[in-house]
C-alpha cells in the first residue's frame, strides 16, 4: 500500500511524469541523430541495433518489473529505473563505437522498462479512484507528446550541441525525477513474499530478441528465406512455447494468463497492441512526406507533427475524465472511430494534397490514439488489486511496444516495396531508374531538391506520395480490427467500484 500526504502527490506526480518522459521520448529522439552518429562513429551495417538494442530491452524487462514491483513495492524499482536509465545515458554519450552504443542503449532500455509500467501503477495506488481518470491522462499525455515531440526535439539538439546530448539531456531530468521520488513518495514495506519466475523471463527476453532481429534483418541484410533469419524464427517459435508453457506451471508467473479470462482486460491488451502498431506509422510517415512531397526540412516535418501531438493531448485528458462518466467501452468507441477516421483520411494523401488537409487529418489521428494513452491503462487494472496492478499494466504497455515495433517493422518492408514498384513504373522507358537518385530521403532534401530536374522531381514525389498512402491503407486492416474489439468490451465503468477501492485505499 502507499502512502502520500495530499502535499505531496502533485510533486509525486511530477516526478512520475518526468520519468515517462525520459523513458518514452528516448524511443524516438535518437532517429533524428541517427545519420549524424554514423557519419561519426561509422558502423553503418550495425547501425539497426542501437534503436533495436533499447526496444528489446524495454518490450522484455516491462512484464518483468512490473510483477518484481508487485512483489516487493513500486519505490525501488522504479529507482532503479531511472537509476540504470541514466548509468546507460552517461555512457551513450561517451560510446566510441556503434557496437559500444548498442550495448549502452540496452541499459538504458533496462531502465525504461522498469519506469513505464510502474509509473502508471503508483498513480493507482496513491490516488482515490475519482481522481485516477485525470491523473492516468496527464500520463498518457506525457506518453504521446514525447512519442512525436522527440523526432524534433532530437533534430534540434543534434544541430545545435552534438548528438552525444540526445543522451545527456536526460541527466536533469532524471535526476529530479529521482529526488522526487526519493523524498515525497512514501511506502508501506509489507509485501507478499514469491518467487521469481527466472524461467519465463530468460525465455521472454530470449524469444523476444529472437523476433526482433528476425524482423530488422530480414530483407535488407539477410535474405527472408536465409539459415540466419529462418533460425531466428525458429528460434522465436521454441523459446515462446517454452515461456508459454513455464507461465501455466509456475505458481507466480511474470505474466499470468488467469488475468486474460477477464474480457476487459484482454480487449484492452489487444486495443493496446493495435494501436501501438497502426500509430507508430503515422508518427513515422508523416514526417517523410512532409520532406519528400512538400520539400520541408527535418526540423519542418517535426513541426507539422505538432498538431496530432495536441490532438493526442487533448484526447488522452478527455478520455481520463470521461471514464469518469461513462464506460470503457463507450469512450473507446468515440476513439476508434476518430481514429480509424484520421487513418483513412491519411490514406487519401496525393502529391496535391494541401497542409491544411495533412493537418486536419493528423488532428484526428492524434486525438482518437489519445484516448488509449489513459483509458486502456485504466481498464486494464479494473478487476484487479493493488497486488496485481504492476502486472496488468506492465502486460499492457509490453504489449502496446510490441505493436509498435511490429507494426513499423511491417509497414515499413510494405512501403519500401511500394515505393520501389512505383518508382520502377514511373521511369520505365525513361532509360532512368529511382536507383539513379541515390538514396531517396537524401534526393528529397531541400539541398537537393533544388538540383533535379523539375520533371524528374515530380514522379519522385508522386512515387513517394503513393506508397506512404498506400502503406496507410494498409494500416485500415488493424485499425478496423479496433473496431471490433472495443465493440466486444464490457461495459465496465469505474463508478461501479469507487466505494469498494476507495475503503481498500484508506
Amino acid at each position: 500500500m502507499s502512502v502520500a500526504k495530499k502535499d505531496n502527490t502533485k510533486l509525486i506526480l511530477v516526478g512520475l511524469m518526468l520519468g515517462i518522459l525520459i523513458a518514452s521520448m528516448d524511443n524516438t529522439i535518437v532517429t533524428t541523430a541517427m545519420g549524424t552518429i554514423v557519419s561519426e562513429l561509422g558502423g553503418m551495417e550495425q547501425f539497426v541495433w542501437v534503436t533495436s538494442a533499447y526496444m528489446v530491452t524495454v518490450m522484455a524487462g516491462t512484464p518483468i518489473f512490473g510483477k518484481l514491483s508487485d512483489m516487493y513495492g513500486r519505490k525501488r524499482f522504479f529507482i532503479f529505473g531511472i537509476i540504470m536509465f541514466l548509468l546507460g545515458s552517461i555512457l551513450c554519450g561517451m560510446a566510441g563505437s556503434i557496437v559500444q552504443l548498442s550495448i549502452f542503449r540496452a541499459i538504458q532500455g533496462v531502465g525504461g522498462g522498469a519506469l513505464m509500467p510502474i509509473a502508471f501503477t503508483i498513480i493507482y495506488d496513491i490516488f482515490p479512484v475519482e481522481k485516477r481518470g485525470k491523473m492516468t491522462g496527464l500520463l498518457g499525455a506525457v506518453f504521446g507528446t514525447s512519442s512525436i515531440f522527440g523526432p524534433l526535439l532530437g533534430a534540434y539538439i543534434t544541430d545545435s550541441w552534438g548528438w552525444n546530448w540526445v543522451f545527456y539531456i536526460n541527466l536533469p531530468i532524471g535526476l529530479i525525477a529521482l529526488a522526487l521520488i526519493i523524498v515525497f513518495y512514501k511506502e508501506s514495506l509489507s509485501h507478499i513474499k514469491q518467487q521469481i519466475d527466472w524461467g519465463g523471463a530468460f525465455t521472454l527476453v530470449g524469444a523476444v530478441v529472437c523476433l526482433m532481429f528476425a524482423l530488422e534483418l530480414g530483407g535488407e541484410k539477410f535474405a527472408w528465406d536465409s539459415f540466419v533469419i529462418l533460425g531466428l524464427f525458429a528460434g522465436f517459435a521454441v523459446l515462446f512455447a517454452a515461456f508459454l508453457l513455464i507461465e501455466r506451471r509456475v505458481l507466480e508467473p511474470i505474466i499470468s494468463f488467469g488475468m486474460f479470462r477477464n474480457r476487459l482486460y484482454t480487449t484492452s491488451c489487444i486495443l493496446a497492441l493495435l494501436y501501438g502498431a497502426v500509430f507508430i506509422i503515422a508518427t513515422v510517415y508523416i514526417p517523410i512526406y512532409v520532406q519528400g512531397v512538400f520539400g520541408g526540412s527535418a526540423s519542418n516535418s517535426g513541426f507539422i507533427l505538432m498538431p496530432m501531438m495536441i490532438g493526442s493531448v487533448v484526447g488522452s485528458m478527455m478520455g481520463g475524465m470521461l471514464s469518469s462518466r461513462f464506460s470503457y467501452r463507450s469512450v473507446m468507441m468515440l476513439s476508434v472511430v476518430c481514429f480509424l477516421g484520421g487513418i483513412f483520411a491519411l490514406s487519401t494523401l496525393s502529391v496535391d494534397s494541401t497542409r491544411t488537409m495533412l493537418t486536419l487529418y493528423s488532428i484526428l489521428t492524434g486525438f482518437g490514439v489519445g484516448f488509449s494513452f489513459s483509458v486502456l491503462s485504466m481498464a486494464s487494472v479494473h478487476h484487479f488489486d493493488m497486488h496485481q496492478r504492476g502486472a496488468a499494466t506492465s502486460t499492457n504497455s509490453f504489449l502496446r511496444s510490441l505493436g509498435m515495433t511490429l507494426g513499423i517493422t511491417i509497414f515499413g518492408i510494405i512501403q519500401r516495396n511500394l515505393v520501389a514498384s512505383n518508382m520502377a513504373e514511373a521511369f520505365q522507358g525513361m532509360g532512368q531508374s529511382g536507383q539513379s537518385f541515390g538514396n531517396l530521403q537524401e534526393t528529397l532534401t531541400p539541398e537537393n531538391r533544388a538540383l533535379i530536374p523539375p520533371a524528374i522531381l515530380d514522379k519522385i514525389s508522386a512515387a513517394l506520395s503513393s506508397s506512404i498512402a498506400q502503406t496507410f491503407m494498409w494500416a485500415l486492416i488493424p485499425a478496423a480490427l479496433a473496431v471490433v474489439v472495443v465493440i466486444a468490451m464490457p461495459k465496465d465503468r469505474i463508478r461501479r467500484e469507487v466505494h469498494e477501492l476507495s475503503e481498500q485505499q484508506g
